[in-house]
């Protein structure tokens, strides 16, 4: 560095401090020569701090002089070095540039410059292993992995970052050319990157290769074991897996509990409680929560209340009764082996609970038909501080569909409306359900169309909810709108579709949605569908292709298609018929009453009351009891529920005077009772006697007592409602000027001015 010869001693003593500055930067590498790029951008930073030595403020400069002065010398002696080191810095990336070959730039830095500039410059400085780093955080896998071609020796911790990145990625291919490259460096994979390599493998679905890797391994530790046993495991090759853990040298808690969830996971619990067993003969002391947890998994898969208490002991006298994992899974073993009531003793207990803890006991009250205690619960944890999530929701508005709360459903819809739920979640695909289960497609459609991007089940319910409404063409212009949108349409979508063609009576219609199915939109016919399509052809009469279409069926029909028959064959009156399918029908199912019922109403319909005494006197032998007919309404928050003939109901004076002066005006407009519905050889007179105060009536009367004029009536039965019913229904809601619905075991009948939705087809 030149100094002005015209510089004072001040000004000579600072130029030598920064000349000495320099020659330390420029000589401390350790030893080793330092480029020409390393050396100008040392003078560039020297430069600098004589810059800043020559314009700073007298309080800033105690560092080099504790009498500084503002030194035109010195700003000139820094633009001078400054200008020069930009100089040189712009002629040696030039040359860099220019010894570098085009392609390795395009191939490494693809995308913007503001994203390629920490990277260019780590791989500048040789510092490839924190690029890859980079790249790998920025999602930029394959570049990352191109980038081992310019690392003369990758180390083990270059293998493992990129091993670790094709894992989260679940980039099998891009794992295999990492292997690949370690082969062609020279690299010997040790234990951890072996394992790595098995980890990668197994997890991207890749067993052969995981396998080849641990067999090529010189030494394995615990851990490479695990791992390849748990990848053959959560694959269902269970075999393989148990094959290994036999050949085990030493295992531990990981090794037991990987074997047994395998077993869980694939519906063998049985040998998960076997392997349970030995483990605690061998190796007691090393049980912990997560292998009760596999085991007890294993009692309610099978389920087994006996060996879930066993267990249940093990975890008492280890004392790991406080563990919130074993709690859980406790509560979930009691609630699938049938014991509610010490599944909700053990949630009690449990101190953390969480919204999945919260959910998981909600659904067992529904799973085990207590809805009540469900929808208690349920309230129990919106005064919580645990927010409900899309699984709780849709649990809970399941429930209401089952059970047609309507008003429940409601109330958790506008809970969730309240809170922001996310109108994209699955739970509303569940309301959509809910208001369709429930006869409100207004609502459904409603909350349907405020769906951001509906999907399949969305539609799906929407279609099966018209079609259930009698709506048929609704059904089918959704259908239309489905396939329009492109979203591809699966089996349940169809079934609806047939429901809908099948309620209408659409019976060419029908047969060519049918063969759609196959030729246009490549899906396969299920059993269902062969049963909508028998369901379709009975109720219209078209028997002979009924039967050409089961006697080609590539399965074998099923209790659904022999029922669709048999009600076709009771709508014509097809005895013949109807004996071959309840005879088939008698065979998978003979505990079901309904086959029974259906033929004694055939049979007492064309007056053979012999065989409706046989029919009876099969169900006395065999134990099938009749399920008796329930019919319930719902008025304010209180469900009246009614059997036929009821006298229990508070109301039932009433009620039966006013379906006795309405039986009167209704024959006034021309109703006659179907006496072919009662099922005893009594006079005329009973027979009309006993219609007149079918469940049903008694509901639908219920409800126009204790509603204004005008208010629509919804009634529920747990069976198909009768014939008779049905037409007085009609006569009802003309009489009234009542809108009248009906949710029978099959579907809706929205009764109005003496019509029905169902078009008297059903």
């Amino acid at each position: 560095m030149d100094i002005p010869a015209k510089s004072n001693p001040r000004e000579r003593e600072r130029a030598r401090c920064l000349r000495g500055f320099l020659l330390r930067e420029l000589f401390t590498n350790g030893g080793q020569r330092c480029s020409g790029l390393a050396i100008t951008r040392t003078i560039s930073s020297t430069a600098f701090v004589m810059l800043k030595l020559g314009s700073r403020s007298r309080s800033s400069m105690s560092f080099f002089d504790p009498k500084p002065c503002r030194s035109p010398r010195m700003l000139y002696l820094g633009e001078r070095l400054f200008s020069r080191s930009r100089s040189s810095q712009a002629q040696q990336q030039q040359q860099q540039q220019q010894h570098e070959p085009s392609s390795l730039r395009k191939a490494f830095f693809k995308s913007d410059a503001r994203r390629d500039g920490i990277v260019r410059r780590l791989c500048e400085e040789k510092k490839f292993k924190e690029a890859i780093d980079v790249m790998c955080d920025q999602k930029r896998l394959r570049e990352a992995v191109r980038l081992l071609g310019r690392i003369e020796r990758p180390s083990a911790l270059v293998y493992s970052t990129l091993l670790q990145a094709c894992l989260r990625q679940r980039d099998v291919g891009a794992g295999k050319m990492v292997h690949a490259h370690m082969g062609r460096a020279g690299f010997t994979p040790g234990v951890v990157i072996s394992n790595r390599l098995i980890d990668m493998y197994t997890k991207c679905d890749s067993l052969v290769d995981a396998r080849k890797t641990f067999d090529e391994m010189p030494h394995r530790d615990l851990c490479s074991w695990n791992t390849m046993i748990s990848g053959y495991a959560r694959a269902g090759r269970l075999s393989d897996a148990r094959r290994l853990f036999d050949e085990m040298p030493e295992r531990d808690n990981f090794s037991w509990t990987a074997m047994m969830s395998g077993y869980v996971r694939h519906d063998m619990p049985g040998e998960a409680i076997e392997l349970f067993r030995m483990m605690q003969m061998l190796e007691n002391p090393m049980s912990n929560k997560f292998t009760f947890s596999s085991a007890l998994a294993a009692a309610a898969a099978i389920p087994c209340l006996r060996k879930g208490k066993e267990i249940h002991g093990h975890i008492l006298r280890l004392g790991l009764e406080s563990d919130e994992v074993v709690w859980s899974a406790l509560s979930d073993m009691y609630g699938k082996c049938g014991s509610v009531e010490e599944a909700r003793h053990i949630f009690d207990r449990m101190v953390d609970r969480d919204v999945v803890t919260w959910t998981a006991m909600i659904d067992r009250y529904f799973g085990d038909g207590r809805i009540e205690k469900g929808f208690m619960l349920f309230s129990d944890l919106m005064y919580s501080k645990i927010r409900p999530n899309e699984f709780t929701f849709a649990g809970v508005l399941n429930a209401c569909a089952d059970r047609a709360a309507e008003e429940v459903g409601k109330q958790v819809h506008g809970y969730m409306m309240r809170s922001g739920f996310d109108p994209s979640s699955f739970a509303e695909s569940a309301l959509v359900h809910m208001y369709s289960k429930c006869g409100n497609m207004e609502s459904a459609e409603r909350v349907f169309r405020e769906m951001p991007h509906p999907d399949l089940v969305s539609w799906t319910s929407l279609i099966v909810g018209f079609a259930q409404n009698g709506l048929f063409r609704e059904a089918l212009k959704y259908f239309d709108m489905l396939l329009e949108s492109g979203i591809r349409p699966d089996h349940v979508t169809f079934v609806g579709v047939l429901s809908a063609c099948t309620h209408a009576g659409l019976v060419d219609k029908g047969l060519e949605y049918f063969h759609s199915i196959t030729e246009q939109h490549g899906l396969t016919h299920t059993p269902d569908h062969y049963a909508c399509i028998v369901d379709l052809l009975a109720r219209s009469g078209r028997f002979k292709e009924a039967e050409e279409i089961i006697s080609t069926m590539p399965m074998k029909p099923d209790r659904f298609l022999w029922a669709s028959l048999l009600g076709g064959c009771r709508i014509h009156g097809n005895i013949e018929l109807a004996k071959r399918a309840s005879e088939e029908l008698f065979q998978i199912e003979p505990e079901n009453p309904a086959t029974y019922i259906t033929m004694a109403n055939l049979y007492a319909t064309a007056s053979m009351w012999d065989e409706v005494t046989k029919i009876r006197k099969i169900m006395e032998d065999r134990g099938v009891v009749k399920k008796p007919g329930l019919s319930w309404t719902q008025i304010g928050r209180k469900q009246h529920v009614f059997l036929v003939g009821d006298t229990s109901h508070p109301k039932s004076n009433e009620i039966h005077v006013f379906l006795t002066e309405m039986s009167k005006r209704m024959k006034e407009e021309g109703y006659v009772p179907d006496t072919n519905f009662v099922l005893h050889d009594v006079e005329e007179e009973q027979k009309v006697q006993n219609l007149a105060f079918h469940s049903e009536k008694l509901a639908v009367a219920f409800g126009i007592l204790s509603t204004s004029p005008g208010t629509p009536i919804k009634v529920y039965k747990n069976l198909r409602t009768c014939g008779d019913c049905h037409t007085a229904i009609k006569y009802i809601s003309k009489i009234m000027r009542r809108k009248i619905i009906v949710r029978d075991s099959n579907r809706f009948h929205c009764f109005e001015n003496g019509i029905c939705s169902c078009g008297d087809y059903w």
